[in-house]
C-alpha cells in the first residue's frame, strides 16, 4: 500500500507541484495570522481555511476556481457564526449542524463548486466545535479565515498557477435520474441520517469530542457513490486512524507542543495529505491523524486518553455510515460500476475516433481533452470496483474478474495515450489500415457496451500501406487485443446484467 503512493502516476508532476504548493499556501497563510497579533486557535483556523480552499477547490478552469475561493467566506462565515452562537445551546447546535451537514452534500448537485462549497461549510462548524469557539471569539476567527483565503489565493492563483498549463480534468458527472433517485439528493438524506446516528453515539462517548464521529460520517460520503464504494472508505478510514494514533503517540506527544518542531511536522502532514489523496485514502488519513495529533499538543490537550477516543469517535462514525448506506435509499456496486465502465470504454472510442482523425489530416482533431475525461473516469471505475477488489471480499471469482477488468482498461487507456502521441507526429498519414482498425475499436466498444457482450468482428483487408502509420496501427491492434479480452469478464459479471446507476 505504502508502495503505490510513490510509483502512482503523476503526470506533469501535478500530485507533487499540488501538495508543495500546499505546504507554501498554508504555511504563509498561518504565519502572516501570527503576525498580525493574532492567537493561536485564529491562526489554526486560518491554515484550516486555507488547507481547505487549495483541497477542496476542483474546478476545470482558473478562473472558475478563483470564483469558488471568492465566494468560500460567503458560505463558511454564517456558518461559523451560527456554531459560535449556538454553542451554549445544544439541542439548536445539533439541529443546526445536521441541516447544515444535509444543505451541504444537496449542493454537490451544481458541481465542484457546490462540493467546495458545502465541505467548507460544514468545516467552519466543526472547526467551532473543535476550537470551542464563542460568540466573542467571531471577529478574530473570521478575519483570521479572510486573511488566510487571500494568502493562499495569492500563491495559487499568482506566485504559481500551474494549472494554466495542466488544466485538471473536469470531474466525471454522476449517472442522473430525479427526485430520491438522484445521487445528491440520496446521499444528502443517507450522510444526514449517517450523521445524526454519529452524533447521538459519539456524544455518548464524549460530550466534548463528539464532532470526531460526524466529521468522520461526513468525510466518507465525499466522492462515494454506492454502498460498496462507502462501507470500503469507511474501512480506509479506520485504517489511517488505526496507523495514525500510534504515530501521534510517538512523535506528538514527546514533542509537548514544541513550535518549531510541530510546526515542521505540520508542514510535512500538509504535504502528506495532498500527495497521497489521489491514490491511497488511507494514508492521507493517517497524515490527517498525525497532524491533528500534533495541533493538540500544541493547543495543550494532547493526551494518549485523547487518541484512543478520537479512535473509537473515528468508529463511530464509520458505523453510522455504513449502516445509512446499507439501509436508507441504497445503490448497489454492481449497478454503480455497470455505469462508470460503459462511460469508460465510450471515451475510449471518442479518444481513439479523434485520434485517427487527426492522422488522417482533418482539422481541428483533438484526442487530449477525451483522454483527461477518460483518466478521470478511469479513476470512478477504480473506485467503484474498489470493494470488489477488496482484501477482505470473499467472493475470489468476483474479485479476479474486477482485477482483469481494472488491468485491461488501464490497458486501453495507455495504448489510447500512446496512439495519440503518434497521432501528434505530422510524418504520420492516412493510411486505409487506420480506418478499418478504428472501426473495429469502434464495434468492440458497441459490444461491450450492448446488454450481451458478443465477439470482436474479424479485420477486412486493406491494399494502401503507409510505413508512418505503422506505430499507430500496432497501438490500435493492442487496444483491439484488450476490448477482446474485455469481453469475457464483463459477460460474466454480476453487473453487466444491470441497466441502472
Amino acid at each position: 500500500m505504502l508502495k503505490r503512493v510513490f510509483v502512482a502516476p503523476d503526470p506533469g508532476r501535478v500530485r507533487l507541484r499540488s501538495a508543495s504548493r500546499a505546504v507554501i499556501g498554508i504555511g504563509l497563510a498561518v504565519a502572516l495570522c501570527g503576525l498580525v497579533g493574532h492567537s493561536l486557535e485564529a491562526a489554526v483556523t486560518g491554515g484550516l481555511a486555507a488547507l481547505l480552499a487549495l483541497f477542496t477547490v476542483n474546478d476545470p478552469t482558473v478562473r472558475g476556481q478563483a470564483l469558488t475561493t471568492a465566494l468560500l467566506p460567503a458560505a463558511g462565515l454564517p456558518v461559523l457564526a451560527l456554531a459560535a452562537v449556538l454553542h451554549d445551546a445544544p439541542v439548536a447546535r445539533d439541529l443546526s449542524f445536521l441541516a447544515v451537514i444535509g444543505a451541504g452534500v444537496f449542493a454537490r448537485r451544481w458541481g465542484p463548486r457546490g462540493n467546495a462549497l458545502g465541505i467548507f461549510a460544514f468545516m467552519m462548524f466543526f472547526t467551532a466545535q473543535f476550537l470551542h469557539a464563542a460568540p466573542a471569539r467571531l471577529p478574530e476567527l473570521s478575519t483570521a479565515v479572510v486573511l488566510a483565503l487571500l494568502t493562499s489565493s495569492a500563491v495559487r492563483f499568482g506566485l504559481w498557477c500551474f494549472e494554466r498549463r495542466y488544466p485538471p480534468a473536469a470531474a466525471p458527472a454522476p449517472a442522473g435520474g430525479r427526485g430520491l433517485e438522484r445521487a445528491t439528493t440520496r446521499q444528502a438524506i443517507q450522510a444526514t441520517a449517517a450523521c445524526a446516528l454519529a452524533l447521538g453515539v459519539g456524544q455518548v462517548l464524549s460530550q466534548d469530542r463528539w464532532y470526531w464521529a460526524v466529521g468522520t460520517a461526513w468525510w466518507i460520503f465525499v466522492n462515494t457513490t454506492s454502498r460498496g464504494e462507502t462501507l470500503v472508505r469507511g474501512f480506509r478510514r479506520v485504517l489511517g486512524t488505526v496507523l495514525g494514533i500510534p504515530a501521534g503517540l510517538l512523535i506528538a506527544i514527546p514533542l509537548h507542543g514544541h513550535l518549531t518542531g510541530t510546526a515542521v511536522l505540520v508542514a510535512v502532514c500538509v504535504f502528506g495529505i495532498f500527495y497521497t489523496a489521489a491514490v491511497s485514502y488511507s494514508w492521507m488519513i493517517f497524515a490527517v491523524t498525525l497532524m491533528v495529533s500534533l495541533l493538540y499538543g500544541l493547543l495543550g490537550f494532547l493526551n494518549p486518553g485523547l487518541l484512543v477516543l478520537r479512535l473509537a469517535e473515528t468508529g463511530v462514525g464509520a458505523l453510522g455510515a455504513g449502516l445509512a448506506v446499507l439501509v436508507v435509499l441504497p445503490v448497489t456496486t454492481h449497478a454503480t460500476t455497470h455505469s462508470w465502465i460503459q462511460r469508460a470504454l465510450s471515451s475510449v472510442h471518442a479518444c481513439t475516433a479523434q485520434a485517427a482523425a487527426r492522422l488522417a489530416g482533418a482539422p481541428g482533431a483533438d484526442p487530449e481533452p477525451h483522454i483527461a475525461e477518460l483518466e478521470s473516469l478511469l479513476g470512478r471505475v477504480r473506485l467503484s470496483l474498489a470493494p470488489l477488489v477488496h482484501p477482505l471480499n470473499p467472493f475470489r471469482a468476483r474479485k479476479a474478474r474486477a482485477r482483469k477488468v481494472l488491468a485491461l482498461l488501464d490497458d486501453c487507456a495507455r495504448e489510447v495515450r500512446s496512439l495519440a502521441s503518434v497521432a501528434a507526429d505530422p510524418a504520420a498519414s492516412h493510411d486505409a489500415r487506420l480506418a478499418a482498425a478504428c472501426w473495429r475499436v469502434q464495434a468492440a466498444v458497441e459490444i461491450l457496451t450492448a446488454p450481451r457482450p458478443g465477439a470482436i468482428p474479424a479485420a477486412p483487408a486493406h491494399a494502401h500501406r503507409s510505413p508512418a502509420a505503422e506505430p499507430a496501427l500496432a497501438h490500435l491492434h493492442d487496444l483491439e487485443r484488450a476490448l477482446a479480452e474485455l469481453v469475457s469478464p464483463l459477460s460474466h459479471a454480476p453487473y453487466a446484467a444491470s441497466t441502472t446507476a
